[in-house]
C-alpha cells in the first residue's frame, strides 16, 4: 500500500508516527472510519467549543480520506516496533 506514497508522504507519516496524540488520533479515526462510526465523530467535533475552525477542517478533511486513514493505519501499525 505504501509503494505509491511519495517521500513527502513518508514523512508526514513519520511525523505523525512520532506524536503520540497524533498517532492515537489517527488510529481512532481510522477505525471509526472502518466501522462506520466517523460521520457521528465528525458531527461531534463541529459543535465542540473548544476546537478552533482551522483545527475542525484539517481534521475533516483528513477524516474524509479513506485511503488517507488506511494508509496511515498501515504504516503507525508496521512501524510501532521501531519507535
Amino acid at each position: 500500500m505504501l509503494g505509491l506514497w511519495q517521500h513527502d508522504d513518508l514523512e508526514a507519516l513519520e511525523a505523525i508516527s512520532q506524536n503520540d496524540e497524533a498517532r492515537r488520533i489517527f488510529l481512532r479515526m481510522a477505525a471509526m472510519s472502518q466501522d462506520g462510526r466517523l460521520p457521528q465523530f465528525l458531527t461531534e467535533l463541529n459543535y465542540d467549543p473548544e476546537i478552533d475552525e482551522d483545527t475542525k477542517g484539517t481534521i475533516a478533511e483528513l477524516a474524509s480520506d479513506h485511503s488517507f486513514l488506511l494508509v496511515v493505519e498501515d504504516y503507525l501499525r508496521r512501524t510501532r516496533l521501531y519507535h
